[in-house]
């Protein structure tokens, strides 16, 4: 019996809200969104109804479970891959596999806006459905708060904060070692601290345009510091994967390193991403955040998700050093630092993602970093919609 299009799109888009660590109600919103990601190639949603039982197949499995040969499975996912639809790498046996994405964290949406756009009414649409989909993620978390509060706290962390190591003079922020043997399991290898380090373990990198930043700036709300926005990374096959997509560019390790600095000087945020969120795993990309455009910390912000974010530094104040300027207060990413009625910034330790932005701008050096291994959870606040 012939299925009608209408029909595979609602299936196929319920497939791809299942998918990731923030998963969405089928709704008109999602199903347009992939209505206009795959237009008329009607057999591409076949390809991803495949996906239905298993969201990672080799080609001989995604060639049984879509009725396709494995040469019609391998061009339909090829065509998925470049519209950020399809994850297709080898692993680390040099098996081929596929792996189907989710809409966000990270999917469809960050593919979809990491490369050069050219500002046509199908980036501008699409751009607004996925605001129309985060608002209605939005509004079911406000609903139902109180019953989502048990599975938000056991969310692993979505991301990890590595610190700016540099004041704005060149000199070395301040780090306060650990006091005491870190709280973790023996196996536990502690990750990269430093942009330099990670660089330094990849041969590939490849660099892309934030896509937080080019979907705000579609929506008519452009970056409110005028960050650069070619600083968003990858590494190892996910840089592979970006540049055969056409979704980033190859950089050179020194290319890297230069754009990276670029980012702290515009007082950046370095946020790296591990595969199934394993920080014993080697980092999959790094992106570049300001606090007005980041996603995560927008849908923090607005009250759609928490912040879940692992780190291994806490911003201390020397309240004999520090003027109460409040540029830390107007810096910081997460809102942690408020200047008090004594004239001098405290720390919320809860809210403090380690991040060295406050360091890094302070005029008078008064802000060192304190090591600890730390997760930060905040939950997103409660709103009267």
């Amino acid at each position: 019996m012939k299925i009608e299009k209408n029909e595979k799109l609602k299936r196929a888009t319920k497939i791809v809200c299942r998918q990731g660590m923030i998963p969405f109600p089928l709704s008109d919103t999602a199903i347009a969104i992939i209505d206009g990601v795959v237009g008329d190639h009607e057999e591409e949603l076949d390809l991803i109804y495949a996906f239905r039982e298993t969201s990672s197949q080799t080609l001989e499995q995604l060639a049984a479970s879509s009725g396709f040969s494995e040469e019609k499975a391998k061009t339909l996912a090829i065509g998925l891959a470049k519209k950020g639809l399809i994850f297709n790498q080898p692993n680390s046996s040099g098996l081929m596999v596929f792996r189907l994405l989710p809409f966000m964290v990270v999917g469809l949406m960050e593919y979809m806006f990491m490369g050069e756009l050219k500002g046509t009414d199908k980036e501008k649409e699409l751009a607004e459905l996925f605001e129309k989909m985060t608002r209605d993620l939005r509004d079911q978390t406000q609903k139902n708060y109180d019953a989502l509060i048990p599975l938000f706290e056991k969310m692993p962390a979505i991301d990890r904060t590595i610190p700016a190591r540099k004041t704005r003079d060149g000199q070395s922020i301040k780090i306060i070692p650990v006091e005491k043997t870190l709280a973790v399991p023996d196996e536990y290898i502690l990750p990269s601290q430093s942009v330099e380090e990670i660089i330094y373990k990849f041969d590939d990198i490849a660099v892309g345009y934030c896509f937080c930043r080019q979907r705000r700036s579609l929506l008519g709300d452009p970056c409110k510091i005028k960050a650069p926005a070619l600083n968003c990374f990858t590494f190892g096959k996910s840089a592979r994967f970006t540049v055969e997509q056409g979704f980033a560019k190859a950089v050179t390790k020194e290319q890297a390193r230069a754009i990276m600095k670029e980012a702290e000087d515009s007082g950046l945020v370095h946020k790296a991403f591990h595969p199934g969120s394993r920080e014993n795993s080697p980092e999959t990309s790094i992106c570049n955040c300001c606090k007005d455009c980041c996603d995560t910390m927008n849908l923090w912000r607005n009250g759609t998700t928490p912040l879940v974010n692992s780190t291994f530094h806490l911003s201390v104040i020397d309240t004999n050093a520090c003027t109460g300027c409040g540029i830390c207060e107007e810096r910081c990413p997460t809102e942690a630092v408020k200047i008090n009625d004594e004239g001098v910034a405290k720390v919320d330790e809860c809210a403090c993602f380690g991040c060295g932005v406050c360091s890094r701008f302070c005029p008078e050096n008064a802000i060192s970093l304190k090591e600890g291994f730390r997760k930060v959870f905040i939950m997103p606040p409660r709103l009267r919609l």
